[in-house]
């Protein structure tokens, strides 16, 4: 049964209509649940919306260098930090489980992309380091990359980059505050 209530406080003062396919689904909900306030959806739609559009298209330049997402912010990390990383330093630089990066070590090691090095003082740590091929591979894609973020960015002006940077600063730094406690 649909409610048939009033509308939420929030759906009478929105702003223009929205024509993205977000704006779709909500104005779809708003429908069977009038009552209820989507502006959540809006925002955390919206982001995830952009967040997959993004990373598809980003992700072909790894496509094109047999690496998946994953795997490059692996060599990224080993990259940008400019010294020897362990697995355990590796799963908190990428977000990852331990177990994924162990998976992902052996096989950008088979192909000669990171070097382990055993710990000399503790035969359970290894310590891990790009090689020269590694170095290579992530630089020659990360400039592709920055090229590509910053052609979708320019449909923004700079001052809106900002504001918009400064908002989902703002909101991560809540989510990582919060996130683990409401999973707990």
């Amino acid at each position: 049964m649909t409610d048939t209530g009033s509308q939420h406080p929030r759906a009478a003062h929105e702003g223009p209509a929205r024509a993205d396919t977000v704006a779709s689904v909500v104005r779809q909900w708003r429908a069977v649940h009038p009552t209820l306030d989507t502006g959540p959806m809006e925002v955390i739609g919206r982001i995830n919306r952009c967040a997959a559009l993004l990373q598809q298209a980003e992700d072909a330049p790894l496509r094109r260098a047999g690496l998946s997402r994953a795997e490059f912010d692996l060599l990224g990390a080993l990259r940008r930090t400019g010294h020897e990383l362990t697995p355990g330093e590796l799963a908190r630089e990428t977000f990852s489980s331990g177990a994924a990066v162990t998976k992902r070590v052996k096989q950008l090691t088979g192909r000669g992309l990171v070097e382990r090095r055993g710990d000399t003082r503790d035969r359970r740590v290894s310590h891990l380091r790009l090689t020269d091929a590694g170095r290579d591979l992530v630089d020659g894609i990360l400039p592709e990359q920055l090229a590509y973020e910053e052609v979708v960015l320019s449909t923004l002006t700079p001052e809106r980059q900002d504001e918009l940077s400064g908002l989902l600063a703002g909101l991560l730094d809540g989510l990582e505050g919060r996130l683990g406690a409401l999973r707990g």
